[in-house]
């Protein structure tokens, strides 16, 4: 029997996390079974002993999965196996890989692989959560070098007070749902949604969470002391040569600081700029030595033109593009640019371009979530896309990566909650990113408020959005915030931090933090600084579009919503869908019909009023209660001797018998000029308790003959 090693972690709540290991895979480089109530996710990590020739940067691969079988369920589809990961996954996958990456050495750079399984669920507690803590532990636990460890919990606030990875129950209940990721010094990455809430109130959340993954990795320290992994493994990744780089430094350094401080607008001209130097440096050596040298070169001139970009900003406030450190790139916006779609705007921000359109749909139009722990329908959809061309780039647009799914989601959790929740119509926004030098998920945030508006969507409020950069050297205490930062100032920079919200608050945020030591203070003020942009770029929005369209627009299907009693869905739909789709079939229109909450919601969609009028009579029709002594018109279904059957509401027919046709004796139905198809009023005389059917007749609508 296998004895491995445990370490435990109080919640403080009644809830305990169990970290083992030394149990199961043993072959990987670091393998840890993490359990918290009856969830358990096994996280391995493999690194190879050597780098691939000519990387210079982290190849690290983040994997999630959740086992249908971890929650006693089949996966759908005809293979019946997990297939392709899903977007909750890849989103699970970007959250932990954005708070490891930048921990390990800058001088590693062997290919690791973390793989997070998750084996065992209960469906009350929130695995993602868990997933940083898991990968995490098991590096602890390896002799890969990493400068951790780190954590990740999910902060909800419900009623006021802050809860630490919240089960699905409370989140329901949250204004507040963000993850923090952090060392046990450090703050590394935050994303999350929220309702409106103060620049204040996010700070507090995050001081919140940083004092729960504190305990988190302490007991990951504990651990590491406990497998004896306290010594990483000796790597020689990188072949240096000082002399070269001192060479560059003093070659090309003041040249690039004057191609920063010129403030050049134009992304692509400083690029050539930049590439004229380092070629210019290039030419002093021969092609054999190039092949030796070449890459280091590239290497240490890079850093020339990063360290030219920092000084430049820090010692003269002056940005690549000659912004000062809070001023946004000039806005221009547009909407009803596409006479197709049912709303659409472009939106320009500096060479960053969303062409944005919507669309409206009906209830079939619905997304359907089908993963692990998650069931249910979507009707807010949307969607990035980010082709080449955008940068420039020539090579093939391909399938949608990682990439695209975080950062519409970004812009999705932004925008969703500013849709009416009475709102009948399922909407998908579509972005495509037409220019990209800077944030693309934030052009899509503006571009996505205005196509909504122009679609007609009463939407509470605008909402903008803003990318936010940070440039600290370490050692010194002069920093920069920058609002709006390109392109080179994210890659370049210590903080890639993107706020959106309404004049009321903030709805959404993404941070990344390359840095360490970065105080709380730093993140208030960048909060502030954000806030003050985000309100600059809702006035540009709003001076393009004040207010939503009064009216959908011509060619936008039109949707009616009606309640009604839980009893008579079935009667709506009628037996094999009989009557529901006759109604479909007679009107030209959609309906669809679900029951919510105990009672039944109908949808009628149709391109034209009179057809939806004609549907909702129908339905009305059905759900009426017949009333004795009150007075219909029906449509003769059927003539028989003794009679004819009348319907008289949708769905109810009843007998008018030959003796209530008329006050004077018939022989037959047909004497009185009735035959199937005719409309005829009548009135309900009665309802047989027993069977239910239906007396009618016409002749109480007649006046009686006087008797002579």
């Amino acid at each position: 029997m296998i004895n491995p090693i445990v370490k435990t972690i109080e919640l403080g709540d009644g809830r305990t996390i169990t970290l083992e290991t030394g149990k199961l895979a043993k072959q990987a480089d670091g393998s840890v079974m993490l359990r918290m109530g009856d969830t358990m996710m096994l996280a391995t990590v493999c690194a190879a002993k050597d780098a691939n020739p000519g990387v210079d940067f982290m190849p690290l691969q983040v994997e999630y999965k959740e086992k249908y079988t971890s929650f006693g369920r089949f996966p759908g589809g005809f293979t019946k196996r997990e297939g392709r990961a899903s977007d909750y996954e890849v989103l699970t996958c970007r959250l932990v890989d954005r708070a490891l990456r930048p921990l390990f050495p800058d001088n590693y750079h062997a290919e690791v692989f973390v793989n997070i399984i998750l084996y065992s669920a209960d469906g009350k507690d929130m695995p993602d959560a868990l997933a940083g803590l898991a990968a995490s532990a098991a590096l602890a636990v390896s002799d890969i070098p990493f400068n951790g460890p780190i954590s990740e919990v999910r902060v909800a606030r419900v009623d006021g007070g802050f809860i630490i990875n919240p089960t699905f129950q409370q989140l329901e209940e949250a204004d507040m749902d963000i993850m923090v990721a952090a060392t046990y010094d450090n703050i590394m990455m935050v994303e999350g949604e929220m309702k409106e809430v103060s620049e204040a109130e996010l700070l507090e959340a995050m001081k919140v969470a940083h004092e729960a993954i504190k305990v988190h990795c302490k007991a990951q320290m504990e651990l590491t002391e406990l497998v004896g992994k306290t010594v990483k493994r000796e790597y020689n990744h990188e072949v240096n040569d000082d002399d070269l780089r001192q060479q560059v430094r003093e070659a090309c350094y003041d040249k690039a600081y004057a191609i920063v401080a010129s403030g050049n607008t134009n992304k692509h001209e400083r690029h050539e700029s930049f590439t004229a130097i380092r070629d210019e440096f290039k030419a002093r050596f021969t092609e054999e030595e190039l092949e030796e040298k070449g890459a280091l070169i590239d290497r240490y001139y890079h850093d020339v033109e990063k360290e030219a970009m920092r000084r430049c900003i820090l010692d003269e406030g002056k940005r690549l593009d000659g912004r000062r450190t809070t001023e946004i790139r000039p806005i221009w916006a547009e909407v009803n640019y596409l006479p197709g779609p049912h709303g659409a705007a472009v939106f320009t921000r500096g060479e960053t371009q969303s062409l944005t359109s919507v669309t409206l749909g009906t209830k079939l139009d619905e997304k359907i979530i089908d993963d692990v722990l998650v069931h249910g329908k979507e009707r807010f959809l949307l969607h990035y896309n980010f082709p080449p061309f955008s940068t420039g780039e020539a090579k093939p647009q391909r399938g949608v990566g990682r990439r695209e799914i975080g950062h519409g989601n970004l812009a999705h959790r932004a925008l969703k909650g500013m849709i009416p929740a009475d709102f009948p119509y399922v909407i998908r926004i579509v972005s495509d990113i037409l220019e990209s030098n800077g944030s693309s998920s934030m052009a899509t945030v503006c571009a996505g408020t205005l196509a909504l508006m122009d679609a007609g969507v009463q939407i509470k409020k605008p909402v903008s959005g803003i990318a936010m950069g940070l440039i600290k050297n370490a050692g010194e205490d002069k920093y920069a915030i920058l609002s709006d930062i390109l392109g080179d100032e994210d890659h370049l920079g210590d903080m890639d931090f993107k706020v959106t919200g309404t004049k009321d608050g903030i709805t959404a945020t993404q941070m990344d933090i390359k840095v360490d030591g970065l105080s709380f203070e730093v993140l208030q003020r960048a909060l502030n600084q954000a806030k003050d942009g985000r309100m600059h770029i809702l006035s540009k929005i709003t001076d393009t579009m004040p207010e939503p369209r009064a009216e959908l627009k011509e060619h936008a299907p039109r949707i009616e919503t009606m309640i009604i009693p839980k009893e008579f869905i079935g009667a709506v739909i009628g037996p094999g869908g009989k009557i529901i789709q006759g109604m479909q079939e007679e009107t030209g229109t959609v309906i669809t019909i679900e029951e919510i909450n105990g009672t039944g919601r109908i949808e009628v969609s149709g391109t034209n009023k009179q057809s939806i009028e004609h549907a909702t009579r129908l339905i009305k029709g059905i759900v009426a209660i017949p009333e004795i002594g009150e007075i219909y018109k029906g449509k003769v279904r059927s003539v028989m001797p003794y009679g004819a059957f009348v319907e008289f509401l949708p769905g109810k027919d009843g007998l008018l018998h030959i003796s209530e046709i008329d006050w004077k004796r018939l022989e037959s139905v047909e004497e009185a000029g009735i035959k199937e198809g005719d409309e005829i009023e009548v009135k309900l005389l009665d309802i047989d308790p027993k069977t239910g059917k239906f007396k009618l007749s016409k002749r109480a609508l007649l006046p009686r003959p006087e008797k002579h």
